[in-house]
């Protein structure tokens, strides 16, 4: 692990007396895609959450390159190059879909006529440029996914936390989504994790992959190791499932 990775190191959270996560560390390299999976209520989303300052840690620390993370707020955070998605779509559906991602570069500090030049070539990647002066609200959940991403991106991250970017698309959005998503690492010099329940997607797109249940690690490797062990087929991929990569 190098010394500029996002690094979570030990963390526990709590909510009235549960522990959602237990003792749980990862990292993520600039450069490469890391999976995170695991039954529902496993504490994915709550990682994230932790991750990027939305709930307080009970113990541990998080991480990123020299800078301290922890018990920064969301917004410290975002600053210092953190960026993530929800796993409901937050976008401002009175706003047009070049004014919703123009609204996360002026967040990052950028003037006014910069931050439209860079929401108008980050919608240009996301083929939603010609759509760009429609509201928010009119577009389908697939669509309001991908305006989601590229609001995320334009704030020119280090790195980007992807919580079931692929939810309510289809096999033909999914796969434009997997192909986006292959190359940014390089592409923006950046590392990605990414939550989701297409195990097609997760295995094809993740250099590595961690799986958690009951807020615990119970495994993490590269994709073959993970996906063949039997901690994890019982807790999550069950006996029956086929994973194609």
């Amino acid at each position: 692990m190098s010394s500029n990775a996002l690094r979570v190191t030990d963390i526990s959270v709590e909510f009235s007396g549960l522990r959602a996560l237990d003792h749980v560390s990862l990292f993520v390299e600039p450069g490469e895609i890391l999976g995170l999976i695991g039954p529902n209520g496993s504490g994915k989303t709550t990682l994230i959450n932790a991750t990027t300052g939305q709930v307080p840690l009970s113990g541990g620390s998080v991480e990123a390159g020299d800078d301290q993370l922890t018990g920064l707020s969301p917004r410290e955070i975002a600053r210092l190059g953190i960026a993530r998605s929800f796993q409901i779509v937050r976008l401002f559906n009175a706003m047009t879909i070049a004014e919703n991602v123009e609204a996360s570069a002026l967040a990052q500090g950028e003037g006014r006529r910069q931050a439209r030049l860079a929401a108008r070539e980050m919608l240009g990647e996301f083929e939603l440029l010609d759509r760009a002066d429609e509201l928010a609200g009119n577009l389908n959940y697939g669509d309001k996914r991908r305006v989601e991403i590229a609001r995320a991106l334009v704030a020119r991250p280090r790195f980007l936390l992807l919580d079931e970017p692929a939810a309510g698309m289809n096999e033909s959005e999914t796969e434009k989504l997997l192909n986006l998503l292959a190359i940014l690492p390089e592409q923006r010099s950046l590392g990605l994790l990414i939550i989701d329940h297409d195990m097609p997607l997760i295995m094809r797109l993740c250099h590595r992959v961690q799986v958690l249940a009951s807020g615990k690690t119970i495994a993490s490797g590269d994709v073959s190791s993970v996906r063949t062990n039997p901690a994890v087929v019982e807790a999550y991929l069950g006996s029956s499932v086929e994973v194609h990569t």
